[in-house]
């Protein structure tokens, strides 16, 4: 099988990588880029290609979604207008 080939993939495989590459592309990656890492989660949450059996293939784990929700980005890693308030005020009365 040469390389890049998907035929050891499920349909669904398949449909999973081709939805997550068109929300990578929406975000503004490149066509080849969110191909890649669309086949990369892919591969994170089912371990490869699973088209070799009755019973054989492994069990979807999702890993490359719960990452994804984890780190966020900029927006998760700010505090809330409260936290940063209380922060303050500790600060200035030297409560730690």
């Amino acid at each position: 099988m040469p390389r890049g080939d998907k035929g050891a993939y499920t349909n669904k495989q398949k449909r999973k990588a081709e939805h997550i590459a068109e929300g990578y592309e929406d975000r503004g990656v490149s066509g080849k880029e969110a191909k890649s890492r669309a086949w990369a989660t892919v591969n994170a949450d089912s371990g490869g290609g699973n088209k070799s059996g009755s019973g054989r293939g492994k069990r979807d784990t999702n890993a490359g979604a719960r990452r994804g929700g984890r780190r966020g980005g900029a927006t998760s890693l700010s505090r809330s207008a409260a936290a940063k308030k209380g922060w303050e005020t500790r600060r200035r009365r030297g409560n730690s």
